[in-house]
């Protein structure tokens, strides 16, 4: 694919801004706001009051994942909702809080109409949303789409250069062997309302790391061993902010939360998550954001408690101290 662009600036985009500082570190949720440890499916009644308190509580983020189809071998529906639907529907619920995907499967997406809806939604929620873009790990869903699950990572480069130029370039030039060619005669309407919509890596998405950090804006992943949090903060900093005035592009840590009634249970890591009370995870927070983490992305699907228990310890042992930061200034004029 051939073209090239300018690289706006992620630092005036209110979402991005309200998740992200230097040495800080945040909280985010998973979606659905439902536990359902021994279903695929969780109920989604009452979801639209679940985000308005998740939002009023002073929780940072509410992250969709993309299903488009259910696979019973994988025993997981995700929030059902098709996410940036679901995203432009909670951006008239909420106010304060980023709404992101954690991730859109870029390879099965068309990029030029996917460049249009993500500018859009980021008009609704008045710049709050941030855009999680993967390669999907779900091999039954690419012959449904007439996509070879292995050009996966390839084809992710080709999206990826195409949604880039069409959402950010007027009248752009490319020429891709996927997804067509431009030559500069049409332009693509809405444009982000704030120069970009932040674009960050969730997983490797079949990248190296050195080509996420020169093109993406940030990185989350499954979060590693407490006892490997520095390395790894480190790694990704010396590779995509090298310098002390290169722009903050953001590492976040995701897993599945287990949050247990004592909250004074100690934290417990296990192979996709983590089991503990509401106190030693504050303390695992500031844990990783000493060793340089800045987002800490949580799916409580696995908790055995009601939802409205979780967020209610949330809010009273985790989010006063690490809140949500204030929308950054924007330029006069």
């Amino acid at each position: 694919m051939q073209g090239s662009h300018d690289t706006p600036d992620t630092a005036t985009h209110p979402g991005f801004g309200r998740l992200f500082e230097r040495d800080e570190i945040t909280l985010g949720l998973i979606m659905p706001l439902a536990t359902y440890p021994d279903h695929p499916v969780p109920d989604m009644t009452g979801h639209f009051e679940r985000a308005r308190a998740a939002d009023e509580a002073g929780l940072s983020a509410l992250w969709m994942r993309d299903v488009p189809f259910f696979d019973p071998r994988y025993g997981d529906a995700g929030q059902v909702f098709e996410p940036l639907t679901y995203i432009a529907a909670l951006a008239r619920e909420t106010r304060h809080i980023t709404l992101g995907t954690a991730g859109t499967v870029l390879p099965l997406r068309e990029p030029k109409m996917l460049a249009k809806q993500v500018a859009s939604i980021d008009h609704f929620a008045d710049g709050r949303f941030v855009h999680g873009l993967s390669s999907g790990d779900r091999p039954p869903e690419y012959p449904l789409f007439d996509i070879d699950f292995d050009s996966r990572g390839e084809r992710f480069r080709d999206a990826y250069a195409v949604y880039r130029a069409v959402l950010e370039d007027s009248f752009p030039h490319f020429r891709s062997p996927r997804f067509g060619h431009a030559e500069g005669a049409l332009d693509l309407l809405p444009k982000p309302p704030f120069g970009r919509t932040p674009a960050i890596a969730i997983g490797r998405a079949q990248q190296s790391m050195d080509w996420i950090a020169a093109h993406l804006d940030g990185h989350f992943a499954p979060a590693p061993p407490a006892a490997q949090l520095a390395r790894f903060a480190r790694d990704w900093h010396l590779r995509a902010m090298p310098e002390a005035d290169n722009p903050l592009k953001p590492l976040g840590i995701a897993g599945f939360l287990d949050l247990v009634a004592d909250r004074d249970h100690p934290m417990q890591q296990m192979r996709a998550g983590f089991r503990t009370g509401s106190k030693a995870l504050a303390e695992f927070m500031a844990t990783a954001r000493d060793a340089g983490i800045h987002h800490i992305a949580l799916n409580p699907r696995i908790t055995q408690r009601p939802h409205p228990e979780l967020l209610e310890d949330l809010a009273r042992d985790v989010l006063p101290h690490f809140p949500t930061r204030p929308a950054p200034e924007q330029p006069a004029g």
